[in-house]
């Protein structure tokens, strides 16, 4: 019996203008798989993680989650991205709606969740993430980990079957950085389906059932965290881990 993978590219390629930031790129990650994605600025990281849900069109090649082929867009593309969380650098949330309404606008609409159980389930994903008191206050009002929690708590609300973050911390005071890295770190070990571009080698070690290392739009490296950080094959590995295991 083969098992269709949560999220599969095959040979893609992008290009923006002369610059080939896609290079030939195929991988595969299993349902309940935790997969973070390293590299060096520049490496094609954060882009490989937005074609992901079409928030970066490819230019050739096959991108499929869950046996479902991405669609160019339309109702369709809407529901296959309602199937994938996204949580980016910045936290996106909505300025003028409170916490909770941040975490129930999208089941509501688009789930079509009525709204005694969406304020049900986004005050159980708010306790999840450890920001239930602020269930009323708006996200200005809120620290940078405490809004990136509730950025991850809305992605949860819609129920998704796989989650990509995309730099999750690196906007984020230091001191705030685990606080997010523990709920990442706990749905890891829940067996919800990840892709994380971060720099947070503590967390690729802990969490990672698997290590991408990328350079220059490839896929270098594909190891396990031990094999990654203690015997990296690539001179480009051994580079990007010297300069930073260093400091």
């Amino acid at each position: 019996m083969t098992t269709t993978p949560m999220i599969r590219m095959a040979a893609v390629d992008k290009h923006f203008g002369d610059l080939h930031v896609l290079r030939d790129i195929n991988l595969e990650v299993a349902t309940g798989q935790v997969v973070v994605v390293l590299g060096p600025s520049g490496s094609g990281k954060s882009t490989l993680c937005r074609t992901i849900n079409r928030l970066e069109p490819i230019d050739s090649g096959t991108i499929e989650v869950d046996g479902e082929k991405l669609p160019e867009e339309g109702r369709a593309l809407a529901a296959l991205r309602a199937d994938v969380g996204m949580v980016f650098q910045s936290f996106n949330l909505f300025a003028h709606k409170t916490i909770l309404e941040n975490v129930t606008l999208a089941p509501v609409k688009v789930r079509r969740t009525g709204r005694a159980d969406a304020e049900k389930n986004g005050m159980a994903l708010l306790e999840r993430v450890g920001i239930a008191n602020q269930r009323d206050k708006y996200p200005a009002q809120l620290s940078g980990g405490q809004q990136q929690r509730a950025a991850i708590a809305r992605a949860l609300a819609m129920r998704p079957k796989v989650m990509l973050f995309d730099e999750p911390t690196s906007a984020l005071d230091p001191e705030m950085v685990n606080e997010v890295l523990d709920v990442m770190t706990t749905l890891a070990a829940e067996g919800m389906t990840m892709l994380v571009v971060t720099h947070e080698m503590g967390f690729a070690r802990r969490a990672a059932h698997r290590v991408i290392f990328m350079a220059d739009g490839e896929i270098v490296e594909d190891s396990t965290p031990d094999a990654f950080f203690s015997q990296p094959a690539s001179d480009r590995a051994k580079d990007f881990l010297g300069k930073i295991l260093t400091h």
